[in-house]
């Protein structure tokens, strides 16, 4: 239980999240909005590697970005520092390679948008890159990250965690 309190302490208290007996939006299981996520940014990399037009190359990988940094950046205090500071050493393991693949994601996202024009080769190499990196994180990320989070957090916490998420995500600024 020390773990819920850490997330109602972080979040000013749970109690407060509710009004009038009705849940909120981010009242749901980490794993689902995680799930969510995922899926609305690999649909925007397969919009992107199949997009052969420069301004809609340029504008999905500004999207992208917009959605991967506060994901990332909430993702890493709230979910895997979750799981780093347990006992268990697997799932330590499945905690830092999680922040290793983030980076290299990022590393990747930056190049991209840093390739001018986006109709160049490089660009569309990238684009696929990076979608690939991004893919088997998440497959990777949804198959042990989750394991480890369902076996160590009941689903009050689970909910908790998503609170905590979504206000860390709140904080993380995108710069253009």
């Amino acid at each position: 239980m020390a773990m819920f309190e850490q997330f109602t302490d972080f979040l000013g208290g749970r109690n407060q999240r509710r009004r009038h007996g009705r849940n909120l939006p981010d009242d749901m299981d980490i794993l689902d909005k995680l799930k969510e996520e995922h899926d609305a940014v690999k649909a925007l990399l397969g919009k992107l590697v199949e997009s052969d037009n420069a301004a809609e190359r340029a504008s999905l990988a500004k999207q992208i970005k917009a959605a991967l940094a506060p994901h990332t950046k909430a993702e890493e205090k709230i979910v895997y520092d979750a799981i780093l500071a347990l006992k268990d050493k697997d799932a330590q393991v499945d905690g830092n390679e999680g922040y290793l693949e983030h980076r290299h994601a990022d590393l990747a996202l930056k190049k991209l948008l840093s390739i001018k024009p986006a109709t160049e080769p490089e660009f569309a190499a990238a684009a696929k890159v990076l979608k690939e990196l991004v893919e088997h994180h998440i497959d990777e990320e949804e198959r042990n990250v989750w394991r480890d989070v369902r076996n160590a957090f009941d689903a009050a916490e689970r909910i908790e965690m998503n609170r905590a998420f979504e206000a860390a995500k709140k904080r993380v600024r995108v710069a253009h």
